[in-house]
């Protein structure tokens, strides 16, 4: 044998050598024949990497051998993994691939679910595929929400502070520390009323007492007499003025009527003239009387007769003529 020829043998030896030991340190064993392939489609696949394992039930049968796009038009933009299993454990279609991470500071593998119903699984299957939140994973996605609302808030409160210092220029401070001065002093002044009243009611305490125990009284009185009226025969007094009230109606009736010596004064008129003409004669009488007594009243020592009467009228013409 040549030395080229023992050469390229070592050489190949080589190469081999260093493929399989590298494949043997990645997980992978050239020489299995009983390895199987499968994928699982995802819309995220979290810190999955081509370097995870696959476990079942918690043993390490497979790793993950591959993870590219879907370019299809419907699952744009979904994750492709391709995934081994060396493992001749045989579980069905309906099996699921779950992604999980074995603690929060490890990379995320691949756990199968295994089902046994249904149709064996086969090299080239695709199976179902989930994805378990990892904790970090969960608080984050509960955080992230609450993280835009605080931002929102925040921005919110910048806004808001900058109106304030707008609004609160050197003017507006010191009117509001004027106002607050002013509010001291009202306050200062209400304590000062409130103890003048407080003496006040101190100082007339016993006038106080007083006054309340004649207000007790007059409340005792009053209700004395409202117990009284009660006892009056509030019943008999209406009668009696409804009594009253007819008998002054009747009186008015009478009054008005032609009948009787009132009515008649009021509404004959005859009478009426009568008394008129008797008053006015009486009237000329008083004046005769009082121009000329010794028509009424004579007194004479010698027997001299008094003139005898005659009207006023004549007596005028007498003067005239």
């Amino acid at each position: 044998m040549s030395k080229e020829l023992k050469t390229g043998i070592v050489v190949l030896v080589i190469v081999v050598g260093f493929i399989w030991g590298f494949n043997f340190l990645k997980g992978q064993n050239l020489f299995d024949g009983n390895k199987r392939y499968f994928q699982v489609e995802y819309s995220k696949i979290g810190d999955l990497t081509r370097a995870s394992f696959v476990t079942i039930n918690g043993l390490k049968v497979g790793k993950v051998e591959d993870i590219k796009f879907n370019t299809s038009q419907d699952q744009r933009g979904h994750l492709i993994v391709r995934f081994s299993v060396d493992n001749d454990f045989e579980f069905s279609k309906n099996s699921i691939v779950r992604i999980y991470s074995p603690n929060p500071i490890a990379s995320s593998n691949l756990a199968i679910i295994p089902s046994y119903e249904g149709e064996t699984a086969v090299t080239g299957d695709t199976l179902q595929g989930e994805m378990e939140e990892s904790l970090f994973t969960s608080i984050g996605e509960r955080l992230d929400p609450l993280q835009t609302k605080v931002e929102s808030v925040i921005i919110k409160a910048d806004t808001l502070f900058s109106g304030i210092n707008k609004v609160l220029n050197e003017q507006a401070v010191e009117n509001i520390n004027v106002s607050i001065s002013n509010m001291a002093a009202i306050v200062k002044d209400l304590r000062l009323t409130v103890q003048n009243v407080n003496s006040l009611v101190a100082d007339n305490q016993e006038n106080l007492k007083i006054t309340i125990a004649k207000t007790k009284e007059i409340t005792t009185n009053l209700s004395s007499i409202s117990d009284s009226l009660t006892t009056v025969n509030i019943n008999n007094i209406v009668k009696k003025a409804e009594n009253a009230v007819d008998n002054f109606n009747t009186l008015s009736k009478q009054i008005t009527s032609t009948e009787g010596t009132i009515g008649k004064f009021i509404n004959d008129k005859q009478v009426y003239d009568n008394l008129e003409a008797a008053t006015k004669e009486l009237e000329e009488l008083l004046r005769d009387l009082k121009l000329h007594p010794k028509r009424y009243v004579h007194f004479s020592l010698f027997g001299k007769k008094a003139k005898p009467y005659k009207p006023a009228e004549e007596e005028g013409k007498k003067e005239k003529d």
